[in-house]
């Protein structure tokens, strides 16, 4: 009796083509082209490469795969599905409609076996870089001789629009620099974008531009030969000391009559007719979102990966008996767990501050607790695009990190590697690849720049926001205080765009304990990005009794008893302030008290913290009776929701001068305050 023939390697991919243009049809939406020109390259690295397993995508040394060209979600969803994850034809039949596992980009939380979110190009092959970074510091870390438990590649399919967007020059630059030998990107060559053929706007010679980044460049080779692009794979993973570049030449929409190598493949419908000519082109003859048995049992990789993981379980086993501290603290780390007394380090953090009430720029506050913070918690990997003396993102405990000619990271004495980032001037670069370290685990990390430059970074900001990942953004130069640097550098609206992004909590604090408060807050939320808005010029502490309520976001600082009234004197207004203001509003109720006018002055150091407390805490700290002034160096538009009679803001662009001539240009004197509080009280 005659041996049943294996499905061919095309019918594998045709298996993906065919679930990619019924998904888009059933949805009338959705870019159906480069699922199936990227199928071929699927099969190769999916069915023959890659080592995951379905049952657990959180398997911690699993590869990473990360569709950069998120547009194509249905080549992902495809897949998942066909090699077995919690993602069946139903999901499928979903695409792109309210509540499914399949999103019009994929999300990750949303959909199993999905690394990190992708849609806007060029985030994906970033994110792809922090995953290989992480999991090339984590190696070094934690690996022993025989016992190499973190041992895995990133894999990632990108397109031209990826190429196109100026951040993939950040991050791939970066990664030949640090020599990420176990990233592969594929790169699928096909020549359209939604404009049509790229030759007239697209001239890069990609191959070229990589090998001067430090990469290794394979190809092109046919992306529609599964065997050609198998071979390339296996090449890549013997590099030792450079990341690989596999140049795919496809047709996007391939197996399509009439739209294959053409703009229309990409993102609509291929239409009924179009359909049912590509099913008889390829041969196809199941019923939409139907796998024929024999080509679902090849794709079907559960049994694989089941032995996968149990075999690096047993390896695993292994490392706990031999080095049972460092098994307990990888297992803590991956888990993004904090350490055990995180609790007493961040009041060791906030206490200190509390206790010496140091005269220091919020920037310097922010070292301050960092250097305790790095000290005790090894999972802070730090970096600062091109700032660090100015960000002071760097400690005693966070060595500048280096990697030697073969690649290896280079270690102290001690046997420990640096943990400081240099990312050079890349701003938008640092901080996806920051997302993509906080996807891998293992790493908290956090990357300072200037806060106007915030504006670079803010889609990978926001990226995170979404992601909702622990990543902390360390701006500094936070108002017109930093001085004679002007108005290109100096931020005016940035505070308030930040606060705009759900999900994203924002700091913006005026002493060292305030700011010590938002380092331990931005450590403990597992499930946040946090930026730190802080100030290049020295403020002086401001006296609390409690520093436990600035992790509410914002609380009374100051009532009308601490200058000169009876105890349980009500106020007459409330000023708000926050950051270096809180000095001013300090300054304005100490003479407004002389004038027999009685103020309370809260202090607003996170308004998205603040904004999360419950009525009854918000109506405690700002009653809806008394009338509310704001001060802050920026956009006044923002504080209106406070209900506020007067803003004291600035609703122009700075200037070049010091930054005390600045101050009094713009209104940010104790005079002002006073002036705006009598104002309005005597209407």
């Amino acid at each position: 009796m005659a041996t049943k023939k294996s499905p061919s390697s095309q019918q594998l991919a045709n298996a993906i083509r065919a679930l990619a243009m019924d998904a888009v049809q059933q949805a009338n939406s959705g870019h159906p082209g480069a699922p199936m020109g990227m199928a071929d390259m699927a099969v190769a690295l999916w069915n023959r490469h890659l080592k995951h397993n379905p049952a657990n995508p959180q398997w911690a040394d699993r590869d990473r795969f990360v569709l950069s060209n998120g547009h194509g979600s249905m080549l992902i969803y495809a897949l998942l599905h066909l090699t077995g994850y919690d993602l069946p034809i139903d999901e499928l039949r979903n695409f792109r409609q309210m509540h499914s596992r399949t999103p019009g980009h994929p999300e990750v939380g949303i959909t199993p076996g999905v690394e990190t979110t992708t849609g806007p190009l060029g985030q994906g092959i970033t994110n792809a870089v922090g995953l290989a970074l992480a999991e090339k510091l984590l190696a070094s870390e934690f690996n022993r001789d025989g016992h190499a438990i973190v041992d895995h590649r990133t894999y990632t399919f990108l397109g031209d629009g990826c190429l196109m967007e100026g951040i993939s020059h950040e991050a791939c630059a970066l990664a030949g620099a640090w020599k990420l030998n176990k990233l592969i990107a594929l790169y699928d060559d096909n020549g359209i974008s939604i404009d049509g053929q790229v030759a007239p706007w697209f001239i890069d010679d990609t191959a070229k531009r990589f090998e001067a980044y430090g990469w290794n460049v394979i190809g092109p080779v046919d992306g529609h030969d599964a065997n050609a692009v198998d071979a390339a794979i296996a090449t890549a993973r013997t590099s030792a000391d450079r990341p690989s570049l596999i140049i795919c030449k496809t047709s996007i929409g391939k197996g399509s009559p009439n739209r294959a190598n053409t703009a229309k493949a990409h993102g609509e419908p291929l239409g009924a007719e179009e359909i049912k000519l590509t099913r008889e082109a390829l041969g196809w003859t199941a019923e939409p979102f139907v796998i024929p048995a024999d080509i679902a049992a090849a794709w079907n990789a559960q049994a694989a990966g089941a032995k996968a993981e149990a075999a690096w379980d047993k390896r695993f086993a292994a490392y706990t008996a031999a080095f049972p501290e460092l098994a307990a603290e990888f297992t803590r780390r991956m888990a993004g767990a904090l350490p055990a007394d995180f609790a007493e380090i961040a009041v060791e953090a906030v206490a200190g501050a509390h206790e010496k009430a140091e005269t220091v720029a919020s920037r310097k506050a922010s070292q301050i607790a960092l250097e305790l913070f790095t000290a005790r918690l090894p999972e802070l990997l730090g970096g600062s695009a091109d700032l660090t003396g100015s960000n002071l993102t760097n400690t005693q405990s966070t060595p500048n990190l280096r990697f030697d000619a073969a690649g290896a990271v280079v270690k102290n004495e001690a046997g420990i590697g640096g943990r400081h980032i240099n990312y050079g001037v890349r701003e938008f670069g640092m901080a996806a690849i920051m997302n993509g370290v906080a996807l891998h685990g293992g790493y908290i990390p956090y990357g300072g720049t200037f806060l106007t430059f915030s504006d670079y970074s803010r889609n990978a900001i926001r990226m995170a926001a979404l992601m909702k990942l622990r990543v902390v953004h360390v701006f500094t130069h936070d108002s017109i205080g930093l001085g004679e640097d002007g108005p290109t550098h100096q931020s005016v609206e940035h505070a308030a765009s930040l606060r705009l992004i759900p999900g994203l909590d924002v700091w913006r604090p005026a002493d060292t304990c305030e700011t010590a408060v938002a380092w331990t807050m931005a450590l403990a939320n597992k499930n946040r990005p946090s930026a730190l808005l802080l100030s290049r010029q020295n403020l002086p502490y401001a006296p609390k009794t409690d520093a436990d309520v600035i992790t509410r976001g914002a609380y009374i600082l100051a009532e009308p008893s601490e200058v000169g009234f009876k105890a349980g004197k009500k106020p007459d207004a409330v000023i708000i302030a926050t950051g270096s203001e809180v000095q001013l509003a300090l300054h304005a109720q100490a003479e407004l008290a002389k004038q027999k006018i009685a103020v309370r002055v809260v202090s607003m150091p996170s308004t998205t913290v603040f904004d999360r407390q419950d009525v009854a805490y918000k109506t405690e700290v700002l009653p809806a009776k008394l009338p509310r002034i704001a001060v802050e160096a920026g956009v006044t538009d923002f504080w209106w929701k406070y209900g506020c009679a007067a803003v004291i803001g600035i609703d122009s662009y700075g200037e070049s001068a010091p930054a005390g001539v600045l101050f009094k240009h713009f209104g940010f004197t104790a005079d002002n305050v006073v002036a705006t509080v009598r104002k309005v009280l005597s209407k």
